[in-house]
């Protein structure tokens, strides 16, 4: 298990997240096809039924190199425990989840909260976030947020794709979050890769 300090650099470097969702076989076979193609951060969403053995699965097959597994749309505290406990290295939800954060905080494993507003921010800051989610994502709230607080990493999520990439780092992202624009079929991921080096 890699400490949470390594799960931020590995998500700060390489700034793209999958996000995963669909059944279980299609997530498994969708993953591998990412990490085939060089995508290291792979989230599993709670929307997934069977999310939890899905991360054990993906975790164990995974750990060790620089590629993490985290869940995603973590909601509470329980299922941020059920996740850690399957191998997840990092939690993410899309609200200021102040008990999922404490969760995280006991186990020692990263946490990424969503945030929409600066009220929000601070509050999850002060339970010792310093990575957070923009949830919604939008583009002018995000560089309004980086002026009272630049030294916060946030990762932006919803409508993330190839035609706006270099818009979201411009304005002040360490990475994104991408589902379908990323990990459907047709997607293609080498331009993805190409645009955030």
């Amino acid at each position: 298990m890699k400490s949470k300090e390594t799960v931020y650099s590995l998500i700060r470097r390489h700034k793209i997240a999958a996000v995963l969702r669909g059944k279980a076989d299609e997530v498994l076979a969708s993953a591998e096809r990412l990490v085939g193609a060089g995508i290291k951060v792979l989230e599993v969403t709670f929307t997934v039924c069977g999310a939890e053995e899905i991360i054990k699965s993906l975790s164990e097959k995974y750990s060790g190199g620089d590629i993490t597994v985290g869940a995603g749309t973590v909601l509470d505290a329980e299922t941020a425990r059920l996740a850690i406990l399957k191998g997840a290295e990092f939690v993410v939800t899309p609200a200021a989840a102040i008990d999922v954060i404490k969760v995280c905080n006991r186990y020692s494993t990263a946490v990424i909260p969503g945030v929409a507003t600066a009220t929000e921010l601070l509050s999850v800051l002060d339970y010792g976030a310093d990575f957070v989610k923009l949830f919604p994502a939008n583009i002018g709230v995000l560089k309004a947020l980086k002026g009272p607080f630049p030294n916060v990493s946030f990762m932006v999520t919803g409508g993330v794709g190839l035609d706006n990439l270099s818009e979201w780092f411009k304005a002040g992202a360490s990475a994104v979050g991408a589902g379908s624009n990323l990990t459907g079929a047709d997607a293609d991921i080498k331009k993805w890769m190409e645009a955030v080096k």
